[in-house]
């Protein structure tokens, strides 16, 4: 068969076949099927999601790390213990006063009422006892809202409880971002692992701000109804739970309407849940939205001081944290009755000086808007816009000048006074000054009317008492004379215009009120309160000491220089036992922390606060042992443990005391050191009733504190057994007791018929005690003490001034004294200072007069001595008396009172007793520094 060549047509079969041929030859001229070009693009897209996949996973992992590395751990939580105030009790376990950063009453779980529960559920959290932590719905509704809101308003929050709880507790942060809701989230989650969800809500509840400084729901029932937690009912629960959202925007005093509002929504979403009934839940919203005004405790009226000085030895022993946010329960001796008394008397004494020395003063303001023609709405106006001042006691008025001829003013009555408030409320009353307190003002500055007075309104009158406060200061310290416990300290007129304590802050010159301890010393040494010394004049270099009369009474005994205050045999009896033993005495009961080792000192040239005189003087009621005054009574923390109480007293089983006292016997005996006022022997125990002091420690020196006793020699007394307690006192003794009931004798003469008459008129119990006048009457003290309580007063400026001529502490000081020991007193069984053994009461003539005295074995009563022939009397060196740190002039000595290094040149040899008297012309000079009276 023949083939026919191509003739070379396009349209030939030839020419396309090898088209064909051509084209499988030179290139792909047709189309890959379409599966395959499917599979390229989902092959490429699934590498591009891989990678994506990948790397999104990288950067959400190394975020996740970022976020939970520096999450902190929530073990904590486990043993959790909210920052609680502490509080302060008096001894009748009344609330004086509450310490705290955040106020905060911490409720356990099982205490807090289902109703408060499930308010804060419905309101805050509905799904909290099924959710792991988060809500991922509600986070969802929230996102969802925020995103139809639009731009510039705070995204709505979708925390759970237990994210707030993470928030409050772990994170301490409210910033609004995406890292801290995740960190939120995440632990969160780790809370949920770690604690029951009964935890959890204990928690926040104890733990969320409620708005008007109350931190948790037991704080805010108080503060918005004055009612416990369990007292609150559904609508007032409701209410605490509306607060979270916005303490601020739903406070019910200044957004009535809101709040109401808003408790109303929670009583419907509480319905919603099941937690009320919809009738419940209506009967609810229809009570009124009432708050109850909540006065936060203390300081209680008149404790200012006295808690202010607690709270001050708290910080020093546990440190704000521990003080502020412990919860510590802390016990003290306050007496809030005499603390009342003690303030009282205080200040109407302080006020009797001023009126008697300082004058009218002057108005407080005048206001030139007002005259004798205003009209009522004026001068209340007026009134209303004025700001009480520092100062002014609750009980006084301000009041307006309205008829200056006739002391006519007018007032507001019946509003608490606000100090520092823009406006003043209260009713208009009208009355007239008082006769004499008109009389008054003419002497000094005339009234004039639109001036601004404080006034007090007289009971029954329509008179009123025209008023100032008082630039002379003063304090009052009483205290148990056996414990040390402080029943009242007042530091000053008022603790609102300064809250420098001048009870336990002021350092000021005791003056004669020194001299006791002196005595005291002398006692030590074996002197009887008989032995004479002479007073006659004396000089030492060129400082020529004085009486404060400037008169001599030649040989005097002890007894009689004490009761008047004669400050001539007291230097020469300092300067017989020796001044540096006179400074070891004082430091050692704690009236002062040091002495310069100079005569002067001798009458009371040394600093000293009223709370430590009051320890010193307690120390001599108390037969010697030393007596540290105490403000608390125990410290017990927040579960109820007993931290801290006071050394030195404490209760023992009777056998372990009796065992204890033999073991002392058979080691020689607490009378084995002693000295030369121990003769009769007899011997001492450590277990001292407080009433009834029994035993003598002669001991020329302090004794040595009562060994430790052994953990298996010692008993505590516990409830329900059937040993017989008895105290154990294991405080240092610092005097005999021999020797403390010798000056104490002594002291009881100083009230009957020395310098302290004034401060014992009209009290029908046994008391001694002590007037002192520092140098240039700068200084007024009266120091005294019943057998069972020690009370000291001092009156003065803050910086240091002469309170007058002839202002002495019995004058000034007395008379306050006996006010406030009259009401201490009251009620309380007469006691007698009882006599310790060995001891011998003797009544004799000691030239002066008949006196009672108490004397050692071995003394002669009514006998004086010649001290020369044991050796005691010598001639004295610059030990024995300090005369190498004596000024050389009476200018330097006030220049240079009180330091201890001053330069000397001086010295002086006292005239022994009996010794004739010096020409009257050697006397010439002042007394020096030191004590007067």
């Amino acid at each position: 068969m023949t083939r026919t060549p191509s003739s070379g047509e396009p349209g030939s079969s030839s020419n396309k076949n090898e088209g064909r041929e051509a084209s499988s030859r030179h290139g792909p001229a047709w189309r890959r099927p379409r599966f395959r070009q499917w599979r390229g693009l989902l092959g490429t897209v699934a590498a591009l999601a891989l990678v994506g996949t990948t790397g999104a996973a990288v950067i959400v992992w190394t975020q996740y790390e970022g976020i939970v590395s520096d999450l902190p751990t929530v073990e904590g939580l486990r043993t959790y213990q909210p920052p609680v105030m502490s509080r302060l009790y008096a001894s009748d376990d009344r609330l004086i006063a509450e310490l705290a950063d955040e106020r905060r009453v911490f409720v356990p779980y099982s205490a807090i009422p289902d109703r408060v529960k499930n308010a804060f559920i419905a309101a805050e959290d509905q799904k909290f006892w099924s959710h792991k932590g988060v809500d991922p719905l509600a986070i969802a509704r929230a996102g969802l809202t925020d995103l139809t809101r639009g731009k510039g308003r705070r995204p709505i929050g979708a925390s759970t409880i237990t994210q707030q709880v993470a928030r409050v507790m772990l994170l301490g942060s409210n910033a609004v971002s995406m890292k801290r809701k995740a960190k939120e989230a995440f632990l969160a989650m780790r809370i949920e692992q770690v604690l029951p969800k009964s935890k959890i809500l204990e928690i926040y509840l104890n733990e969320i701000y409620l708005g008007s400084g109350a931190y948790g729901i037991g704080a805010a029932a108080q503060t918005y109804f004055n009612k416990p937690l369990d007292q609150l009912d559904d609508a007032e629960a409701a209410f605490l739970g509306a607060l979270p959202k916005s303490p601020t925007n739903y406070n019910p005093v200044r957004f009535p309407e809101a709040a109401r509002g808003r408790r109303n929504w929670v009583l419907e979403r509480m319905a919603e849940t099941g937690a009320l009934t919809h009738e419940a839940a209506r009967a609810a919203e229809a009570e009124p939205l009432i708050p109850h005004n909540f006065v936060r405790p203390g300081p209680a009226p008149g404790s200012e001081w006295f808690a202010e000085e607690v709270r001050r030895q708290l910080l020093e022993k546990y440190g704000q944290d521990m003080t502020m946010q412990g919860g510590l329960d802390v016990h003290t001796s306050l007496d809030p009755s005499l603390q009342l008394t003690a303030q009282t008397m205080l200040r109407q004494g302080l006020m009797a000086y001023d009126r008697a020395h300082g004058g009218w003063r002057g108005p407080v303001r005048h206001v030139e808007t007002i005259s004798a023609s205003s009209s009522q709405e004026d001068w209340v106006a007026a009134l209303k816009a004025e700001v009480a001042p520092l100062g002014m006691l609750d009980q006084w008025r301000l009041a307006v000048v309205l008829d200056p001829a006739h002391g006519r003013v007018g007032w507001l009555e019946g509003a608490v006074v606000r100090r520092g408030a823009t406006m003043q409320g209260g009713t208009p009353q009208t009355g007239e000054i008082q006769d004499r307190d008109l009389a008054w003002t003419r002497r000094f500055r005339l009234l004039k009317a639109g001036d601004l007075v404080m006034v007090e309104p007289q009971a029954g009158s329509s008179r009123v008492g025209l008023m100032q406060v008082p630039h002379v200061e003063g304090a009052v310290v009483t205290l148990n004379a056996r414990t040390g416990r402080v029943l009242a300290l007042v530091g000053g007129w008022s603790f609102q215009t300064s809250q420098f304590d001048r009870a336990t802050q002021a350092l000021r010159q005791p003056g004669s009120s020194f001299k006791p301890f002196v005595y005291l010393q002398a006692m030590e040494q074996g002197i009887s309160p008989s032995q004479s010394f002479d007073d006659s004049p004396v000089s030492y270099g060129t400082w020529h000491p004085n009486n404060y009369e400037k008169d001599f009474w030649g040989p005097t005994s002890l007894h009689d220089a004490l009761r008047e205050s004669r400050n001539l045999v007291t230097i020469r009896l300092a300067a017989h036992i020796g001044i540096k033993n006179v400074a070891d005495m004082a430091t050692r009961i704690g009236l002062v922390d040091s002495m310069p080792h100079v005569l002067p000192a001798a009458l009371g040239a040394v600093e000293t606060t009223v709370l430590k005189e009051a320890g010193a003087y307690a120390s001599l009621a108390a037969g010697g042992r030393k007596v540290t005054p105490t403000l608390i009574d125990d410290v017990q923390d927040r579960e109820g443990h007993v931290i801290w109480r006071p050394e030195g007293i404490s209760l023992v089983a009777a056998s372990a005391q009796a065992a204890e006292a033999a073991a002392g016997a058979s080691a020689g005996g607490p009378g084995a050191a002693a000295g030369p006022s121990s003769a009769a022997g007899a011997s001492d125990t450590d277990a001292v009733f407080p009433d009834a002091p029994k035993g003598a420690d002669g001991a020329k020196g302090p004794a040595p504190a009562a060994a430790p006793v052994q953990n298996d020699a010692v008993k505590f007394v516990m409830p329900g057994q059937d040993e017989i307690p008895e105290v154990q006192d294991n405080r240092p003794r610092v005097a005999s007791e021999q020797s403390a009931f010798q000056i104490t004798t002594m002291l009881q003469d100083v009230i009957r018929r020395g310098t302290g008459v004034q401060a014992g008129k009209g009290i029908d119990y046994p008391l001694a005690g002590k007037t002192g006048t520092s140098q240039n009457f700068n200084d007024a003290w009266f120091a005294g003490y019943s057998p069972d309580l020690v009370t000291v007063v001092w009156i003065g400026f803050d910086t240091p001034t002469s309170l007058g001529k002839n202002e002495t502490g019995g004058t000034i000081a007395g008379p306050i004294w006996n006010k406030v020991m009259k009401t201490a007193l009251e009620g309380r069984p007469k006691l007698d200072f009882a006599a310790p053994e060995g001891i011998t009461l003797v009544r004799y003539d000691t030239g002066r007069g008949v006196a009672i005295d108490a004397f050692k074995p071995g003394q002669i009563p009514g006998v004086s001595v010649s001290l020369a022939d044991n050796g005691a009397s010598h001639e004295l060196t610059a030990a024995d008396t300090g005369a190498e740190n004596m000024a050389d002039s009476e200018s330097d000595m006030a220049a240079g009172a009180g330091q201890s290094g001053a330069a000397a040149t001086g010295s002086g040899q006292p005239a022994a007793p009996g010794a004739p008297k010096a020409p009257p012309a050697a006397s010439g000079g002042d007394i020096g520094m030191g004590g007067l009276y």
